[in-house]
């Protein structure tokens, strides 16, 4: 899995973690590949990174990560591939007015009808998913031109639901 890491520096690390059959990890740093081995111990993370080991604390939740090593505080921004990758189409879409799925899930009410004039932030359709309906607002306003998703349609994560011009 790949992950970015925006240091407090603003500094960004692309990291490549695999998780080796073997139990082993496998770690590259911006292309470099690093000896490691980590073990969970008392709430931390034993990491041995070639000969130096440190007790790595985490805390906080993605992206805002909170990391101690050896007496160190850091703060940093952690994403992985994928969220960056979703949080792009989310940008892609609000910018070009699309309203996509966040999550896999089925349609349960359409709020909207195609001609519509709908403000930014509007509720525009209701996806049940894991037994939780979510009411999915515009990204921009406009008018709804076109539905795509009707009642009881199942959806993936960043289907187009409607789209707005």
């Amino acid at each position: 899995m790949r992950y970015f890491v925006t240091l407090p520096s603003h500094e960004e690390l692309a990291v490549d973690i695999v998780h080796l059959p073997t139990g082993g990890t496998r770690v590259e740093v911006d292309g470099k590949l690093l000896d490691v081995d980590t073990r969970r111990a008392d709430g931390a993370w034993n990491v041995r990174i070639g000969n130096r080991v440190v007790d790595l604390r985490l805390d906080g939740n993605p992206p805002e990560l909170h990391f101690a090593a050896s007496g160190v505080r850091l703060d940093a921004q952690v994403q992985s591939e994928r969220s960056r990758q979703v949080a792009g189409e989310d940008d892609a879409a609000a910018s070009t007015g699309n309203v996509n799925a966040p999550m896999p899930g089925r349609v349960v009410t359409v709020l909207v009808a195609e001609g519509d004039e709908v403000e930014a932030g509007t509720p525009v359709i209701v996806v049940e998913a894991m037994k939780m309906e979510n009411e999915i607002c515009a990204g921009a306003s406009g008018k709804v031109t076109e539905i795509c998703a009707q009642p009881g349609h199942n959806v993936d994560v960043v289907a187009v639901l409607l789209r707005i011009a």
